[in-house]
């Protein structure tokens, strides 16, 4: 009789039969959906620790504000388009019997004309209510979704959020909070940037800025010019001269103890780049941090490739190729007003955000480092 064979590494395993995965309770479920002036997202998830899990998720570009820099209107493809996106995010909703949710809608909806009748179009066909939501509660939600990627030896913070039709800033002096309660009292700003008195160290904002220039309006502004570089050089410049009423603008900044977080498509694509990524890893990508020469020398190689390049790239993709110049003007343009060896990338946002501020207003989140 032949000895048993061991097993090792290169035995067959025995067939396991694998426990079908417990679906949520719809009661422990969130949701948040944001309906920007480029794309449709949303997310589903469930509170766990001092994070959520996310269940499903979904992510549709809808380029809703489509020609509204000329017109003042949303477009009628541009709303069937979006209204589509809409008419998925519900399904899913329903599948997944969710209760607690916020759904919200941005720039696109804020200056268009017709942004409230399409909201009201949308709630008839599908039953749901979105709210067009202020820019400053937009710069709130941004700097919630970024608390866990503050370093606890930042004094100074600025938030940028590059959005499809404008970009937020937030500037945050953490330096009278001590170094473990820096993520925490980020989070508290959720209730507003300017709390009531509280016991908590708070941290304070110096000052906040909503630009009505985002990746998609800033191209627009420029279409005609074309050049690629000079259209680069005035979409920077442009933005730049945007930020004169910004408080901290003419501060010199010192890089030891400032932070840069960045959240959008714009900072995730030229970290992508950087790291040299074809295929897109967000565990890679979130988080990561950036110096302004890295930065820059992504920027170079993008203005060197040309528009043909560019739609070549696969770091680069799709849906982002016709946006990243404009997003790279932004991004440049911050850093020529602070450069920094430390901005951190957040593969995170508005949606993150709501989902932290639903669940931190229900006390369901433990409060625990980050």
């Amino acid at each position: 009789m032949a000895p048993k064979r061991p097993e090792g590494a290169g035995a067959f395993p025995k067939p396991v039969e694998s426990p079908a995965l417990k679906p949520p309770d719809p009661s422990e479920l969130y949701a948040a959906l944001d309906l920007g002036t480029n794309a449709c997202r949303m997310l589903i998830a469930q509170p766990k620790g001092s994070q959520f899990h996310v269940v499903d998720s979904f992510s549709k570009s809808v380029q809703l504000g489509s020609g509204l820099e000329r017109s003042g209107r949303l477009g009628r493809t541009s709303m069937a388009r979006a209204l589509q996106a809409i008419r998925v995010c519900r399904q899913k909703l329903e599948r997944h019997g969710v209760r607690r949710m916020r759904l919200v809608a941005t720039e696109a909806c804020r200056r268009a004309t017709n942004g409230k009748q399409f909201l009201s179009d949308v709630r008839q066909e599908t039953g749901l209510r979105l709210d067009i939501i202020q820019p400053e509660e937009e710069a709130r939600l941004a700097v919630v979704s970024c608390a866990p990627l503050v370093s606890t030896r930042t004094e100074q913070l600025l938030v940028v959020d590059i959005g499809g039709g404008s970009t937020e800033l937030v500037w945050i002096d953490l330096s009278s909070v001590p170094h473990l309660e820096r993520p925490r009292a980020i989070m508290r700003l959720h209730a507003g940037f300017h709390p009531q008195e509280s016991p908590f160290p708070a941290a304070k904002v110096v000052d906040w800025i909503s630009v009505p220039l985002g990746v998609a309006t800033l191209r627009d502004q420029f279409r005609d010019v074309e050049d690629d570089s000079a259209r680069f050089a005035l979409m920077s410049w442009f933005f730049e001269e945007s930020l004169a009423e910004f408080a901290p603008y003419k501060d010199e900044q010192t890089r030891e103890g400032f932070q840069i977080v960045g959240t959008s498509g714009t900072v995730t694509t030229v970290a992508a780049s950087h790291l040299g990524l074809k295929r897109y890893d967000r565990t890679k990508v979130d988080g990561l941090r950036m110096t302004s020469d890295q930065i820059d020398k992504v920027i170079r190689q993008y203005l060197d490739l040309g528009p043909e390049g560019r739609r070549k790239d696969p770091r680069i993709g799709q849906d982002r190729q016709a946006l990243i110049m404009s997003g790279a003007a932004i991004l440049q343009a911050l850093l020529r007003c602070w450069p920094t060896d430390r901005l951190s990338v957040a593969d995170r946002g508005l949606r993150e955000g709501l989902l932290y501020a639903q669940m931190s207003a229900d006390g369901v989140l433990e409060d625990g480092p980050f």
